[in-house]
C-alpha cells in the first residue's frame, strides 16, 4: 500500500461502482456503457462462469439485449441449443415413458403478435464472455481478481476499499453510487442491515456436469431444454450442454438432514445419474459438481442512499421457468437509464427513488410464480409447504410473467394502480406503467419495431403536429432527450406501419393523441386524444416523471 492509500487519499473517481460480474453485473455494465455512463465493475474471480447454468434468457431480456446492439453475439453463442424447446417429465428415459409439460415454448409462432424477439437458450458460461466483451468494447473498466473489501457512503458519494486478489494491492475509489450485484449472499445487503421477507429456502441441489456419448442414442431426437426424471430412487434433472457429449444433472440434496456436499463422490454421482436415466451400464465420467439453493426471498428495500441492490443481492427465486436471473437482468436495465438520466442533469435523484418502487413488487410476484411453477412441475427434490399451488391451483404463466408485469407506482402517470403486477393474461395495449406494445414500422426503408426506438432518450409517439412541436419546444426548454415521431404515411411522418396495423389503436390512444415513452420501453404517461395545450401536459408530465419539480 503507498503512501496516498495509506492516508485515505482516493486514487480514481467514477460515477457508478459495480461489485458483481456475473450476469447481473456484466448486464448493467453492458447497459451503462451504452448509455455513456463511465463506471467500474470489480469482481473477486478471476474470470466469468465456467459452469453451464442459468440458461433460459426470455423473451423480454432478448428484447433488451437487441436493443443494446449484442442479440446477434448472443444468438451465435447459444447455436448448439438452439433446437431446444420443451420440458419433459419421465420416470427414465428409456423406451416412450413421460410426457412433455410443453413441446414448444412458442407453439404456433404466436409470440411474433407481441415482441421482435424469442426465447434463448443462452447457457451463462456462454452467455457471460459475450456480456464481458461487449461491456468493455463499450468503455467499461471491468476488473476480476478484484474485491470490495469495505464502503462508506456520504451525501455526496461511496468511499470504497478495493483489493487486487492477483498483487494483493489495495486502492481507494470514490464513486457517485453503488451497484450491489454481488449474489444471495451479499456482503453490502447485509452491510447495510437490509433485512429480507419470503419463505426463504426451499429446496438444495448438487448440479454435476458429466460427459456421456452414450447419453445421446439414449435421448434420442427428444430436443428438450430440461427433463425432469422422476424415479424416486435416483430423481432429478437432466440438462444437455451441446446435445452429444457434455451434460448436466440437478440431483437432490437434504442439508437440512445432515448429508454433506462431499457425500457426493463421483461413484455416487456416476451411480445416481445412471439409475435415474435407467440405463445401468452409462458410460459416464463426472467433470465437475456445484451446490446451490433454491430459495423464495426479497430484499425489505433495493435502496440505501447512493447503494442499490440488483439481482440475487435483491432477490432470490425458484429456478423454474428461470425468472431470477431474467429479473435481475431487468433490473439492472431499469437501474443504468434512471442513473444515466441523474448523472446527465435530465432528471432530478427522486427518480432513483422509483427504482424500488417499480422493481420490488415485480420480483415479488415473480418469485411467487417462480415458486408455483416448480410445484406444477414436481421439482426434484422440492417439497412444497402445505397450501402451495399445485395442478389444480393457480398456474405460473410464462409470457404473462415475462412480458406483461406492470409498474403501478414509480416513474410513470395515470397508471392504474390496483392492477395487478404480473396479470393472469397478456395485454399489452399502452396503459402506462405497462412495456409498450411492439408493432413494425418503417423508417426510411429500413423495417424496425417500435421498441428499436427506445433506449437512449424519452420518446413521444404520436400522428399529431401539435404534440410534435409541443415535443421539439419542451425538450429544449427542459434540456430532456427527447425523440418526437410522427407516424403515418404523410410526408411528414418519421415512421410510417409496415402493415394495415392502427398504431393509435394499438396504444391505446386517438390519431389527435400521444404516447410518452421511457428510455427502458414502458409506456410514461400518454394522452388518449388532443389537448387544448399540448406543451403545457407534456411539460407538467416530464417534470413530474423525472423529478424535476
Amino acid at each position: 500500500m503507498n503512501r496516498s492509500e495509506e492516508a485515505g487519499e482516493v486514487g480514481q473517481h467514477t460515477p457508478v461502482l459495480i461489485v458483481g460480474g456475473s450476469l447481473v453485473g456484466l448486464s448493467t455494465s453492458l447497459f451503462l456503457g451504452r448509455l455513456g455512463v463511465p463506471h467500474l465493475l470489480v469482481e473477486r474471480h478471476s474470470g466469468t462462469s465456467i459452469h453451464p447454468r442459468g440458461r433460459g434468457n426470455n423473451v423480454r431480456t432478448m428484447e433488451l439485449f437487441r436493443v443494446a446492439g449484442v442479440q446477434r453475439r448472443i444468438e451465435e453463442a447459444a447455436s448448439v441449443l438452439a433446437e431446444n424447446h420443451g420440458i419433459m417429465q419421465t420416470p427414465t428415459l428409456v423406451g416412450d415413458a413421460g410426457e412433455w409439460l410443453f413441446k414448444e415454448i412458442d407453439p404456433g409462432g404466436g409470440l411474433a403478435r407481441f415482441s421482435p424477439g424469442a426465447w434463448c437458450l443462452c447457457s451463462q458460461n456462454d452467455l457471460e464472455p459475450v456480456l464481458l466483451k461487449s461491456a468493455r468494447e463499450l468503455g467499461g473498466d471491468l476488473r476480476f481478481s478484484t474485491e470490495m473489501l469495505s464502503f462508506e457512503q456520504d451525501a455526496h458519494g461511496i468511499t470504497a476499499q478495493l483489493k487486487s486478489r492477483e498483487t494483493g494491492e489495495h486502492s481507494t475509489v470514490r464513486a457517485g453510487y453503488l451497484v450491489a450485484a454481488d449474489g444471495p449472499r451479499s456482503p453490502i445487503r447485509e452491510r447495510l442491515a437490509i433485512g429480507q421477507s419470503g419463505p426463504g429456502d426451499l429446496f438444495h441441489n448438487v448440479s454435476v456436469t458429466f460427459t456421456s456419448r452414450g447419453l445421446a442414442d439414449v435421448v434420442g431426437d427428444r430436443r428438450f431444454i430440461v427433463c425432469y426424471l422422476t424415479n424416486p430412487e435416483a430423481d432429478g434433472a437432466l440438462l444437455p450442454v451441446d446435445n452429444e457429449e457434455h451434460w448436466v444433472f440437478h440431483a437432490p440434496w437434504h442439508p437440512e438432514h445432515g448429508e454433506t456436499l462431499e457425500e457426493f463422490t463421483d461413484e455416487r454421482c456416476a451411480d445416481h445419474i445412471r439409475r435415474a436415466v435407467g440405463v445401468p451400464d452409462l458410460d459416464v465420467r463426472i467433470t465437475g459438481r456445484a451446490a446451490w439453493h433454491a430459495a423464495e426471498r426479497v430484499a425489505e428495500r433495493y435502496s440505501d442512499g447512493r447503494v442499490f441492490l440488483a439481482g440475487d443481492s435483491a432477490h432470490e427465486m425458484s429456478p423454474t421457468g428461470a425468472f431470477g436471473s431474467n429479473t435481475g437482468i431487468q433490473d439492472g436495465h431499469n437501474l443504468a437509464w434512471k442513473l444515466a438520466a441523474v448523472l446527465g442533469g435530465w432528471a432530478g435523484p427522486g427518480l432513483l427513488k422509483s427504482y424500488d418502487a417499480e422493481r420490488r413488487p415485480v420480483a415479488e410476484a415473480t418469485s411467487a410464480r417462480a415458486s408455483s411453477r416448480s410445484v406444477e412441475h414436481s421439482h426434484p427434490g422440492y417439497i412444497p409447504a402445505p397450501g402451495a399451488a399445485g395442478p389444480g391451483g393457480k398456474k405460473g404463466g410464462i409470457l404473462n410473467v415475462a412480458l406483461a408485469y406492470r409498474y403501478p407506482r414509480g416513474a410513470v402517470l395515470g397508471a392504474d394502480q390496483n392492477a395487478p403486477i404480473v396479470p393472469d393474461g397478456l395485454r399489452l395495449t399502452g396503459e402506462p406503467g405497462s412495456r409498450a406494445p411492439h408493432m413494425w414500422l418503417d423508417r426510411a426503408g429500413t423495417r424496425v419495431s417500435t421498441l428499436d426506438l427506445y433506449e437512449r432518450s424519452m420518446v413521444l409517439l404520436t400522428s399529431s403536429d401539435k404534440w410534435h412541436n409541443a415535443a421539439k419546444d419542451v425538450a429544449q426548454r427542459l434540456s430532456v432527450p427527447l425523440d418526437a415521431y410522427r407516424i403515418g404515411s404523410g410526408t411528414d411522418a418519421e415512421l410510417s406501419p409496415a402493415s394495415d396495423t392502427d398504431w393509435a389503436e394499438v396504444h391505446g390512444v386517438t390519431e389527435d393523441g400521444a404516447v410518452l415513452v421511457r428510455p427502458d420501453g414502458f409506456v410514461a404517461w400518454r394522452s388518449e386524444g388532443p389537448s387544448a395545450s399540448p406543451e403545457t401536459a407534456l411539460r407538467e408530465a416530464l417534470t413530474a416523471i423525472l423529478d424535476r419539480g
